[in-house]
């Protein structure tokens, strides 16, 4: 194929193309970025309260959930795949990205448990496509799915900030390699991660180097020792074992809700509304913690760990986990950003262990989470060392995703959900 006279002007095709998908997914984003400070700081201001009161996102998840489930019923494209069936490629016709997007800003600002990344791997593979038949080049199958993986990865890189990230999710979501792709994968990535122990380890006991390619950070990190190490392995194994129920749970809404989606979709939103409320009166914090991404909070959480304490902890781990759980089955949008959060939080709250260090317990539970929720193993290790801004984590972060997609993949796996 790559020889083929094609595959050049395809090449050259898909870099021009990622000028506009870019451009459209970065607006996308500032336009829901934008809506969810109207919604969540500026009107709440605008009406008297310091921030969003206790009670605020019952009628915003209210409004998402019709607007959904509308969308869902009388629009092309069914609003874009079920959050609960996990990350996809393709599939995106352009006829479809009126639904997707008007779904995907009906629940991310609103409320939403969810991220942005599935509507805009579907904005970038339906664009790709539209451009395509835009220039009135041929059709074919092998190009349809070249074009749609090149433009959902231009987009993508626009919410992690990094192309890297993007080529190796969408790789591992398209399943390149086929089935056999994760048994020769794990083991490599395992392998890695005990020999990077292995030398950082003899590095240290014996003061000699072996000359290895890295930058000196300035920035202090802490250092990796046998019990962060060990104490990591039972965080991916807590962690995956406490998110099967939410993604089973997830799926179970997601086939409830398909036979009648514009009735049942907006009790189960107005569902993930009385989760937040009911957290912000029972802790008296944010209510905005358990509702949207999680995102804002995540920076919260890693900028200042010891300003939650235990219940706050348990508590944001309960309601977010069943806010997320109805999200997945009903609203749009992505998986990740949630499933950051709950690993964060998870990693905070068993980092008193003894020998546990915080980072190490939070970069556990982060690459845990994302591995159990999307089993992409080789994804979670880029994802989550990315937001570390180092690797001085990478072997715990190694370690926790592949017990954790391990883990995931020896219990039930539950009934499928149709996209």
């Amino acid at each position: 194929m790559l020889r083929s006279p094609g595959y050049p002007k395809l090449l050259l095709f898909c870099a021009l193309i990622g000028i506009p998908v870019s451009l459209a997914a970065f607006w996308f984003l500032v336009g829901l970025h934008e809506l969810e400070h109207v919604l969540w700081a500026a009107l709440p201001r605008a009406l008297g309260h310091d921030g969003p009161p206790w009670w605020w996102p019952l009628p915003l998840l209210l409004v998402s959930g019709v607007l959904v489930g509308l969308a869902v019923t009388h629009l092309p494209g069914h609003g874009g795949h079920v959050p609960a069936a996990g990350m996809q490629v393709g599939g995106s016709s352009p006829a479809a990205l009126p639904g997707v997007l008007l779904a995907a800003a009906a629940s991310l600002p609103l409320g939403a448990v969810l991220g942005p990344e599935a509507p805009l791997i579907a904005l970038g593979g339906g664009l790709a496509l539209l451009f395509r038949d835009l220039a009135q080049a041929p059709a074919t199958p092998q190009n349809t799915a070249l074009l749609g993986a090149a433009g959902a990865a231009a987009a993508i890189a626009a919410i992690f900030g990094n192309p890297v990230v993007a080529a190796v999710l969408l790789i591992e979501v398209a399943g390149v390699g086929g089935p056999q792709l994760f048994a020769v994968m794990l083991p490599a990535l395992l392998s890695s991660g005990v020999g990077s122990l292995v030398f950082t380890g003899l590095g240290r006991w014996t003061g000699l180097g072996t000359g290895e390619l890295s930058l000196k950070l300035s920035a202090p990190l802490p250092r990796l020792d046998v019990a962060d190490v060990l104490w990591s392995l039972a965080v991916a194994v807590a962690v995956a074992a406490a998110l099967h129920p939410v993604r089973a749970g997830a799926r179970a809404v997601a086939a409830y809700v398909a036979e009648r989606p514009l009735v049942r979709t907006v009790p189960f939103a107005l569902g993930a509304g009385v989760c937040a409320a009911v957290y912000a009166l029972a802790t008296g914090r944010s209510s905005g913690e358990v509702a949207s991404s999680g995102q804002a909070a995540l920076s919260a959480l890693a900028a200042d760990p010891q300003a939650w304490g235990v219940g706050a902890l348990l508590a944001v781990l309960a309601f977010k986990g069943a806010a997320y759980t109805l999200c997945l089955g009903t609203l749009r949008g992505g998986p990740v950003f949630p499933a950051l959060f709950l690993g964060a939080a998870a990693g905070v709250l068993l980092a008193p262990l003894p020998g546990l260090g915080v980072v190490p317990a939070m970069a556990a539970g982060m690459a845990a989470a994302t591995a159990a929720t999307l089993r992409l193993p080789v994804s979670s290790v880029v994802l989550v060392v990315l937001i570390l801004g180092s690797t001085a984590m990478m072997p715990v972060v190694i370690l926790a995703a592949v017990v954790a997609f391990v883990v995931t993949e020896l219990l039930p796996p539950g009934r499928p959900v149709a996209a």
